[in-house]
């Protein structure tokens, strides 16, 4: 008996933070080797890139907001370190009024630039889990959306074996059964389970057999995240590993992948299907 199809996200991260992502973008798009994108619309790229974006047809291709919340100091600087945004968070410590504005402005500068409600909304390095930021991009999403909320992305982990599965636990162990609840509650949707955690270490090959290894993985509803680009930002820390994402996705065998019953596609109409 044949196993029933199974429709598979990958969306790549990061968009807008440097003109080598968004290009990356663009060409996987082009190419249907992604079928969504999350935006950093507090970076440099992010305005020029948008209004490529907006070619791109809605029904085909989710695009949705990165909340950035750990952002540089200066333009082009390094990113500070997660464990300051942490430790506030979950001491609920944090400015919430501070907080409130910062998700706000960025729903906003979303949506003048997109012309349009984002399709979903994810975390640079997973910060839309954390205590307080989960609780008020909820209420946020349900003062804006509320007759048609955007999914928000789960971190139940999606690949239980090889030496990522601790760091794919640690992901989800900072909230992401917590938010996935919050959201359940308020009726919005979420994705099933996320793909494509790991260390970023390892050559072409090591990455192209992960690839194989989430695909293998993957069910209907699981979102296989990456963080493609066309060059080396100064001062990324995952550059090399961004460019061989990047290689290793444009020589995806998709149509393997049909023939095994892997059909991509945005996540917004897998959920469309129930």
């Amino acid at each position: 008996m044949a196993e029933p199809p199974r429709y598979l996200c990958i969306c790549a991260d990061d968009f807008g933070m440097s003109a080598g992502i968004n290009s990356a973008v663009f060409e996987l798009a082009e190419r249907r080797k992604i079928s969504a994108t999350s935006g950093m619309v507090r970076r440099e790229a992010w305005l020029a890139g948008a209004m490529v974006l907006r070619r791109l047809e809605p029904a085909e291709f989710d695009t949705g907001l990165h909340l950035d919340l750990t952002r540089p100091v200066h333009p082009g600087g390094p990113e500070p370190g997660l464990g300051g945004l942490l430790a506030r968070t979950w001491t609920r410590t944090i400015f919430a009024p501070g907080l409130q504005a910062d998700i706000r402005d960025q729903f906003a500068r979303f949506e003048d630039a997109m012309g349009r409600a984002p399709a979903f909304v994810d975390g640079h390095r997973h910060v839309h889990q954390f205590p307080v930021v989960r609780d008020l991009l909820v209420e946020e999403i349900m003062r804006r959306y509320a007759s048609s909320p955007p999914w928000i992305r789960n971190t139940a982990p999606g690949w239980r074996h090889g030496p990522d599965r601790l760091k794919a636990g640690v992901i989800h162990a900072l909230g992401g059964a917590r938010l996935a609840a919050l959201a359940a509650r308020r009726g919005i949707p979420t994705s099933n389970r996320l793909l494509g955690v790991y260390d970023f270490s390892g050559d072409m090959h090591r990455h192209e057999q992960r690839l194989r290894e989430w695909l293998s993985a993957c069910r209907t509803g699981d979102v296989l995240m990456c963080h493609p680009s066309a060059g080396i930002m100064p001062g990324d820390p995952h550059g090399d590993a961004r460019l061989r994402e990047y290689k290793a996705l444009l020589a995806l065998p998709l149509e393997a992948g049909r023939n095994s019953g892997i059909t991509l596609a945005p996540l917004s109409r897998c959920l469309r299907r129930g």
